[in-house]
């Protein structure tokens, strides 16, 4: 079977020479271990030093963020002929000594996508800020309810992908693909496992990711809900339509009891009329929901068709 590991760099001159040298070089189950960098526009001596380890480069010329460079690596590890896959952050926040403890259940044949845990053990990472862990406690906490399964930790970028998971990736996020990720490989009903792994957070370090707390927020939150809109319509629309639809249904309800106890609508008109524009909402909102689950479907189809076409043509690719 064949490996690669990958990371994703900008301007990681100082630790990704060491990264690569502390990558296993045998591993059970693997016959061949290639290292890769995506060099997401890095400006220092990133590319050469990681030539110089023994990576195969791929630079993006200019910075073009993390979920695309992401879904470059998970091509190009395709175009290679991979079996796995691992991603891991250049800076050493994450041992790459752990990388078998996430090869080890897809070589086994346990899980098709696996994830590393930083929060297993259900405390705060020592140096890392007390908003972005609750902000990530709560992306999982929402991640895990519109999956239906249970996660602790759905941003952290080291994971061991399948062939199977690597072929059904496709993100559309500009920004990341941690949480998007965990939800498409949930639609797919792939076998997902979190493995506790270590983290070491570098006191005063900036993410390049997180500009702030509530930017990575937002934009996480952003990125939830458009992903729990496309993988489940119905559920989204029709949770978005309860609101006008019970707030309608109880005001047109009290106007008609008031009505029938004192044979007028005065002095609550105005309400009655605002209970029948809210229920109608409501009613379109669930008709959007309807909609979307019909596109739904076609999505889900072209996404078969593309699935088996990338597993065609880098079948193809791998018997040249």
């Amino acid at each position: 079977m064949k490996l690669i590991v990958f990371s994703i760099c900008l301007n990681e001159e100082k630790t990704i020479g060491e990264l690569l040298d502390r990558i296993p070089k045998k591993i059970e189950g693997i016959d061949e271990i290639v290292k890769m960098v995506i060099d997401d526009g890095s400006t220092d001596n990133t590319v050469k030093i990681a030539k110089e380890h023994g990576a195969l480069v791929y630079s993006n010329h200019r910075q073009k963020k993390l979920a695309y460079s992401f879904q470059v690596a998970i091509d190009k590890a395709l175009k290679l002929g991979a079996d796995m896959s691992v991603n891991i952050d250049g800076d050493l926040q994450f041992l790459p000594e752990e990388i078998p403890l996430l090869v080890k259940p897809i070589v086994d044949g346990t899980a098709q996508f696996v994830a590393g845990s930083r929060f297993s053990k259900g405390k705060r990472p020592e140096n890392m800020s007390k908003g972005k862990y609750l902000g990530n406690q709560l992306g999982a906490k929402v991640v895990s309810s519109i999956t239906n399964q249970h996660f602790d930790d759905v941003t952290c970028g080291y994971r061991a992908y399948s062939k199977e998971a690597m072929l059904e990736m496709n993100i559309d996020s500009k920004y990341t693909y941690t949480q998007e990720s965990f939800q498409l490989m949930a639609s797919k009903n792939l076998n997902i496992l979190q493995v506790p792994i270590s983290i070491k957070y570098f006191e005063g370090r900036k993410s390049r990711v997180v500009k702030s707390v509530f930017s990575f927020i937002t934009v996480s939150a952003f990125n939830i809900l458009r992903a729990f809109r496309d993988f489940a319509p119905m559920k989204f629309f029709g949770l978005l339509s309860l609101i006008p639809f019970i707030f309608g249904i109880l005001a047109m309800l009290f106007v008609i009891i008031y009505r029938l106890k004192t044979g007028t609508f005065t002095p609550f008109k105005f309400l009655g009329l605002a209970g029948i524009y809210s229920f109608t909402l409501g009613i379109v909102i669930a008709l959007f929901g309807l909609l979307s689950d019909m596109l739904g479907r076609m999505v889900n189809n072209q996404e078969k068709i593309l699935y088996y076409s990338k597993k065609n043509y880098y079948s193809k690719r791998k018997n040249k």
